[in-house]
């Protein structure tokens, strides 16, 4: 069976360049214009059939402050007056490139 006609899991890995791993929903990681991308069927990336992306551009803190803001986001997308997600100082410039990276 093909990955294509396989249904679609509710849930991504995403793997930081240290070896931790985030599960998380695919909806809030296709947020992420290069995941989404990653993630299409259409792509035929690896990445679609095993449900695991790897960012070896990308530390474990970071992502895990990434898979956070990707879960804010899409909690508050439909909200006004959304309060500020809470970043750590020492991280604003890997995030920074990360978010660059990520295309969110």
């Amino acid at each position: 069976m093909s990955a294509q006609s396989q249904p679609l899991s509710a849930y991504v890995t995403l793997v930081s360049n240290d070896g931790y791993e985030f599960k998380i929903l695919r909806d809030a990681a296709c947020i992420a214009g290069t995941i989404k991308k990653a993630l299409d069927p259409a792509s035929g990336f690896r990445e679609v059939a095993e449900n695991r992306m790897e960012l070896p551009t990308i530390n474990g803190v970071v992502l895990e402050k990434v898979c956070e803001y990707l879960y804010y986001n899409q909690k508050n997308m439909e909200s006004k007056d959304v309060p500020d997600l809470e970043i750590p100082p020492e991280l604003c410039l890997e995030l920074l490139i990360a978010a660059d990276y990520l295309d969110v």
